[in-house]
């Protein structure tokens, strides 16, 4: 049997990686390079990160209906080919603003005061919301066109496994960024941060125009593969008599508004959007919180070596991706049964989030392994999530149910940015007291006390809506 689609498993793990990465540079260079340049404070920065994750979730919408009509290979390079513009595009924010205050070099934005900092402050934020808003609009597609190409590749038995790792270039591409990007930063410039990071992703198209066909039209995949790819036919009659062999196969043409009908929609976008604000927290806010808190810069090398330690420990959630697999070689029992079984153990690893302030009174290291550990969970929580779609779903829905539920993620994100960074920004002006941490770490202290419980009331709904396994027949 040939293994060409732990080929494809590698494509979308660049994919991702780059996806990551091109999120992540904002991230690594507003609070040390962007912020004292054009006036900024923690709100600003929420507004940006804000309307990037309202874009983004509405993108992943639409962008779940486009892969599905286009099919997987179009699809995937429109969204990763208008992305990667939308990355390059940061890098004329800088010269926009100046072009638009009428100065002729970066120190005079700098040393601006009074009125002219505030109108420099307030054009930069609308020029990097539109080009967040050019990236938010690729980068919706990645996940339903991975998600989808998943579903396509591998049996219900080896997605989460393969979603794991795959996922997992979230991770590396974190774990990349703050090796990278703040050293390109500093050494060429913010501007060429982005240019260079950006220009990663149309590399990638050029394989995926090479390698990808659907594994029945690809010479790669032998008749063994696509019989072992194939498996799930007779298996989910098995666990669903209500199931009809169509289901997966037939093409049909079904109207956005039906998919809200489900119960299995409404469990899977609720479980998204009570914990995927959390992850996005941690990538956007982790950054901030070292200086915030420790006074650690991204760019000095005690702020690399925390970040990146981080990531590595996310790296843990390919192994969540297993643990399903394994609850079904050993039971026998359905996989939504053993998904929600690995989840709830996934659930309860977030509560150390909840020691990350107490604990970094002794040391910064301290926070960022009980956040690394919180992340890991929520990548295992999430390879689990995306598998959960397309096993009740039909292979033609893949991409609109995960669109859908990306939406909801992205919303819960939003929500995130924007109570952060007025949190922040509260506490500091304030001086809030909570549980003996006051002014700004009060305010991180609150929103980890929120990430460490999302997911067991996100795993409580979920098993709510939808208690045991049942596909849908559309």
């Amino acid at each position: 049997m040939t293994r060409f689609r732990w080929v494809i498993c590698a494509l979308l793990f660049f994919a991702t990686t780059v996806n990551y990465l091109d999120r992540q540079v904002l991230s690594l260079t507003w609070d040390e390079f962007i912020k004292p340049e054009f006036h900024w404070d923690e709100v600003d920065y929420a507004n940006i990160t804000g309307v990037f994750a309202i874009v983004y979730a509405l993108a992943q919408l639409f962008a779940g209906r486009i892969v599905d009509k286009l099919g997987t290979k179009r699809g995937y390079l429109v969204a990763i080919g208008v992305w990667s513009a939308g990355a390059c595009l940061h890098a004329l924010c800088g010269v926009a603003t100046e072009w638009y205050v009428g100065v002729s070099s970066r120190m005079e934005l700098v040393k601006a005061t009074g009125d002219f900092a505030v109108i420099i402050s307030t054009f930069s934020v609308y020029m990097f919301i539109f080009a967040r808003c050019v990236l938010a609009l690729g980068e919706g597609g990645n996940f339903p066109a991975a998600i989808k190409a998943t579903a396509e590749y591998f049996p219900k038995k080896d997605r989460a496994f393969a979603t794991a790792i795959f996922n997992s270039g979230s991770s590396i591409g974190a774990l990349v960024a703050p090796l990278s990007v703040p050293m390109l930063a500093a050494k060429w410039g913010w501007e060429w941060a982005f240019v260079i990071i950006g220009s990663l992703g149309f590399v990638w198209m050029g394989f995926w125009i090479w390698l990808y066909k659907k594994p029945q039209d690809n010479h790669y995949v032998n008749a063994d593969e696509l019989a072992y790819i194939e498996q799930d036919k007779q298996a989910d009659m098995a666990f669903d008599t209500t199931a009809t062999p169509q289901a997966e196969t037939a093409q049909k043409r079904v109207s956005f508004l039906q998919f809200f009908t489900y119960r299995q929609t409404w469990a899977f976008a609720l479980g998204r959007f009570l914990t995927d604000g959390v992850w996005w927290f941690f990538l956007f806010w982790t950054p901030s919180y070292l200086n915030t808190q420790f006074g650690i810069k991204t760019s000095d090398p005690l702020g690399m070596a925390l970040i990146f330690t981080l990531y590595l420990i996310t790296m843990l959630s390919i192994f969540g991706g297993k643990l399903p697999a394994i609850f079904m070689e050993r039971t026998g029992k359905d996989p939504y049964a053993c998904r929600m079984k690995a989840m709830l153990i996934y659930a309860f690893v977030p509560l150390v989030v909840l020691l990350a302030q107490p604990l970094g009174i002794i040391s910064p290291w301290f926070p960022v392994i009980c956040i690394g550990l919180g992340c890991a969970a929520h990548q295992s929580w999430s390879a689990n999530m995306y598998s959960i779609g397309t096993d009740m779903f039909p292979k033609y829905a893949s991409a609109t149910i995960t669109g859908i539920c990306g939406m909801a993620a992205g919303c819960s994100s939003f929500i995130f940015q924007q109570v952060a960074g007025r949190l922040f920004v509260y506490s500091g002006d304030t001086n809030l007291s909570f549980l003996g941490f006051e002014g700004k770490p009060a305010g991180y202290f609150i929103i980890f006390c929120v990430c460490a419980v999302a997911y067991l009331v996100g795993w409580i709904v979920m098993k709510s809506l939808v208690p045991r396994y049942k596909l849908v027949n559309i």
